[in-house]
Protein backbone atom coordinates (compact mmCIF):
# COMPACT_ATOMS: atom_id res chain seq x y z
CA UNK A 1 0.00 0.00 0.00
CA UNK A 2 1.18 3.45 -1.15
CA UNK A 3 1.26 6.27 1.60
CA UNK A 4 0.04 9.48 -0.03
CA UNK A 5 3.34 11.13 1.52
CA UNK A 6 4.96 9.00 -1.22
CA UNK A 7 3.48 10.56 -3.99
CA UNK A 8 5.43 13.37 -5.36
CA UNK A 9 3.90 16.80 -6.40
CA UNK A 10 3.52 17.87 -9.42
CA UNK A 11 6.75 19.21 -10.58
CA UNK A 12 4.75 21.31 -13.10
CA UNK A 13 1.90 24.18 -11.55
CA UNK A 14 -0.06 24.43 -14.52
CA UNK A 15 -0.36 20.22 -13.63
CA UNK A 16 -3.55 19.90 -12.57
CA UNK A 17 -6.22 17.60 -10.46
CA UNK A 18 -8.08 16.17 -12.82
CA UNK A 19 -11.37 16.43 -10.04
CA UNK A 20 -10.19 20.66 -10.24
CA UNK A 21 -11.07 20.78 -13.95
CA UNK A 22 -14.74 21.83 -15.15
CA UNK A 23 -16.65 19.19 -17.18
CA UNK A 24 -16.90 21.36 -20.04
CA UNK A 25 -13.38 21.99 -19.94
CA UNK A 26 -12.60 17.84 -20.33
CA UNK A 27 -15.02 17.80 -22.71
CA UNK A 28 -13.75 20.26 -25.35
CA UNK A 29 -10.53 19.26 -24.81
CA UNK A 30 -11.20 15.61 -25.65
CA UNK A 31 -13.06 17.28 -28.55
CA UNK A 32 -10.14 18.83 -29.90
CA UNK A 33 -8.17 15.96 -29.40
CA UNK A 34 -10.78 13.80 -31.48
CA UNK A 35 -11.08 16.86 -34.53
CA UNK A 36 -6.74 16.93 -34.31
CA UNK A 37 -6.47 13.01 -34.59
CA UNK A 38 -9.29 12.62 -37.51
CA UNK A 39 -7.62 15.93 -39.22
CA UNK A 40 -4.15 13.94 -39.11
CA UNK A 41 -6.16 10.42 -40.53
CA UNK A 42 -7.37 13.01 -43.43
CA UNK A 43 -4.26 13.77 -44.33
CA UNK A 44 -5.20 17.52 -43.54
CA UNK A 45 -2.20 18.10 -41.82
CA UNK A 46 0.58 17.41 -45.18
CA UNK A 47 0.32 20.13 -48.35
CA UNK A 48 -1.03 17.23 -50.70
CA UNK A 49 -3.59 15.42 -48.49
CA UNK A 50 -4.38 12.97 -50.95
CA UNK A 51 -0.34 11.92 -51.33
CA UNK A 52 0.02 11.75 -46.96
CA UNK A 53 1.13 8.75 -45.51
CA UNK A 54 -0.63 9.30 -42.99
CA UNK A 55 -3.97 9.28 -44.51
CA UNK A 56 -6.40 6.54 -43.07
CA UNK A 57 -9.87 6.71 -43.74
CA UNK A 58 -11.60 3.76 -41.80
CA UNK A 59 -9.09 5.39 -39.07
CA UNK A 60 -11.17 9.10 -39.38
CA UNK A 61 -14.53 7.35 -39.52
CA UNK A 62 -13.70 6.23 -36.27
CA UNK A 63 -12.62 9.55 -34.96
CA UNK A 64 -14.77 11.53 -36.64
CA UNK A 65 -18.15 9.22 -35.40
CA UNK A 66 -16.47 9.50 -31.89
CA UNK A 67 -16.26 13.51 -31.95
CA UNK A 68 -19.83 13.42 -33.38
CA UNK A 69 -21.48 11.13 -30.41
CA UNK A 70 -19.52 13.16 -27.88
CA UNK A 71 -20.63 16.53 -29.62
CA UNK A 72 -23.99 15.61 -29.86
CA UNK A 73 -24.37 13.61 -26.22
CA UNK A 74 -22.88 16.67 -24.75
CA UNK A 75 -24.13 20.07 -26.79
CA UNK A 76 -26.18 21.49 -23.89
CA UNK A 77 -23.10 22.10 -21.53
CA UNK A 78 -20.73 23.26 -23.89
CA UNK A 79 -22.19 27.00 -23.98
CA UNK A 80 -20.05 29.02 -26.54
CA UNK A 81 -17.72 26.16 -27.67
CA UNK A 82 -20.78 24.20 -28.79
CA UNK A 83 -20.68 26.58 -32.23
CA UNK A 84 -16.92 26.07 -32.92
CA UNK A 85 -16.90 22.37 -32.04
CA UNK A 86 -19.81 21.76 -34.14
CA UNK A 87 -18.55 24.05 -37.28
CA UNK A 88 -15.27 21.60 -37.02
CA UNK A 89 -17.08 18.56 -37.36
CA UNK A 90 -18.92 19.54 -40.16
CA UNK A 91 -15.65 20.37 -41.94
CA UNK A 92 -14.07 17.00 -40.89
CA UNK A 93 -17.05 15.43 -41.95
CA UNK A 94 -17.00 16.88 -45.51
CA UNK A 95 -13.47 16.70 -45.79
CA UNK A 96 -13.79 13.12 -45.41
CA UNK A 97 -16.63 12.80 -48.19
CA UNK A 98 -13.79 14.79 -50.31
CA UNK A 99 -11.35 12.31 -49.40
CA UNK A 100 -13.54 9.22 -49.99
CA UNK A 101 -13.32 7.61 -54.00
CA UNK A 102 -16.68 6.32 -53.07
CA UNK A 103 -18.72 8.88 -50.83
CA UNK A 104 -21.23 7.82 -48.76
CA UNK A 105 -24.68 8.28 -49.09
CA UNK A 106 -26.33 11.59 -47.02
CA UNK A 107 -26.62 10.46 -43.84
CA UNK A 108 -24.20 7.28 -43.92
CA UNK A 109 -21.27 9.37 -43.42
CA UNK A 110 -18.84 9.14 -40.34
CA UNK A 111 -21.01 10.67 -37.48
CA UNK A 112 -23.94 11.55 -39.72
CA UNK A 113 -26.53 8.86 -37.70
CA UNK A 114 -25.92 11.85 -35.13
CA UNK A 115 -25.38 14.77 -37.10
CA UNK A 116 -27.92 13.54 -39.78
CA UNK A 117 -26.80 14.20 -43.48
CA UNK A 118 -24.17 16.42 -44.07
CA UNK A 119 -23.71 18.34 -47.41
Amino acid sequence: MTDSSDIPEAADPAVRELAEIPAVEVITRSAVMLMSAAAEKLGLSDPDPDESPRRDLDEARRLITALAGLVTASVEYLGPHAGPVRDGLKSLQLAFREASAAPDEPGKGPGEKYTGPVW
